[in-house]
């Protein structure tokens, strides 16, 4: 377990669900759960969801395109509607999901980052400011919205605190598919306490200590059965059963990131390095939502990458930097089973800078209209998790 950088007792203090900073945490006033999960490398969005009826997209990737469904071969695109269909690795998560009316896709969104650098992107959805503004790295975005939530237990399931929680006083960070045995063994522990006995943070280090052991208790728990052959034991489809677990006991609020997506070279079409990822990360969100359990029905996943990648193939049978990318929107409880933004025919002459997807569905805007379905915010609750953006509501819930 990690935690900001500062000593290991604040680091425990801020775990506390009393009075952190002026800011007094309680149980959720409801059920909802918000998860987002953020693709590091830019996923090639055109090689998952697949604009089949373009006859531009076959003729741009001659080596990498998905064949358009034909329910006769099984490497060929699932069709989601007349236009778009979702690669094949993701038959039995994803799909499955979208057939029950639990998913929804937002092709050509993203963000007004044109830098096409995987930093300074990832820093920009992470943050959630204006991109002409100056930067805040203080204050990134789900930090706001914590901040805005007054009944809300938030987590990160990464390594280090990242950008977009940086700013909030009271997030416990965790490297999930590193967590072992706690580095403060019971005598420690009890020395610790021992030491802030009759102190003002004396309770927020005893919460801080049975947080840090209620979550190594539930990942051994499911490395356990994962050995029995329940999940396959590698990678984020076996850390988002325990993140499932997690966020249906103890957390509502959660970011996770997953790497691996920069495919400059050989990334497959049908089958290869892309799809075996996207195949993972499918079976991963799939084990989530049933681990959840019956709290999917009021979860939300929003899946993000920092852009897209180019429409064309390049000479390596890979993709380079782009721009827009298309989203997922995940859950029990959504309105499903379609395509949902502003959308434009894929072709060449609406390609952006001839090269890439144009974004028409502005990130913040898509999260905003979300957060004001799923929390009922006002206009001035928004404004404080997005500053100077008019929330765009797509009717997902």
């Amino acid at each position: 377990m990690h935690f900001r950088r500062r000593d290991i007792i604040t680091g425990l203090a801020a775990l506390a669900p009393m009075t952190v900073a002026g800011h007094v945490w309680a149980a959720p006033k409801s059920d909802a759960r918000l998860l987002v999960v953020f693709l590091r490398g830019a996923y090639d969005a055109a090689n998952v969801v697949i604009p089949i009826s373009s006859d531009f997209y076959y003729a741009s990737r001659p080596n990498l395109a998905i064949a358009r469904p034909n329910p006769t071969v099984p490497t060929a695109a699932l069709p989601l509607d007349a236009n778009w269909g979702l690669h094949p690795a993701l038959r039995s998560s994803i799909y499955a999901l979208y057939e029950k009316g639990e998913a929804v896709f937002v092709p050509f969104a993203g963000t007004d980052d044109l830098t096409r650098s995987h930093f300074e992107t990832q820093d920009t959805i992470e943050l959630g400011q204006n991109v002409n503004g100056t930067r805040n790295y203080r204050s990134g975005f789900m930090a706001r919205l914590a901040g805005v939530l007054t009944r809300v237990r938030p987590i990160s399931f990464t390594d280090q605190m990242p950008l977009t929680f940086q700013g909030s006083d009271s997030v416990p960070n965790i490297a999930i598919n590193n967590v072992g045995k706690p580095g403060i063994d019971a005598r420690q522990a009890n020395l610790i306490l021992s030491m802030y006995e009759g102190q003002p943070l004396s309770a927020a280090v005893q919460e801080g200590f049975r947080v840090r052991d209620d979550v190594y208790n539930a990942v051994t728990e499911h490395m356990m059965e994962a050995s029995r052959g329940a999940v396959s034991p590698k990678g984020f489809e076996l850390s988002a059963r325990r993140i499932g677990r997690l966020m249906r006991d103890q957390f509502n609020l959660g970011f996770v990131d997953v790497g691996g997506w920069d495919t400059h070279v050989n990334q497959g079409g049908a089958t290869g390095y892309l799809a075996d990822r996207i195949g993972e990360l499918g079976r991963g969100l799939a084990g989530f939502a049933e681990d959840v359990g019956p709290g999917w029905k009021d979860t939300v996943v929003v899946v993000v990458s920092e852009f897209g990648r180019t429409f064309r193939e390049n000479g390596n049978r890979g993709t380079d930097h782009g721009h827009g990318s298309v989203y997922w929107i995940l859950g029990g409880g959504i309105k499903g089973r379609r395509i949902a933004g502003e959308q434009v025919a894929v072709d060449q002459a609406h390609l952006f800078q001839n090269r890439d997807y144009p974004v028409l569905t502005d990130y913040r805007a898509l999260l905003g209209g979300l957060m004001a379905r799923m929390y009922g915010l006002d206009q001035n609750g928004l404004q404080r998790v997005f500053a100077s953006v008019q929330p765009r509501d797509l009717a997902l819930l």
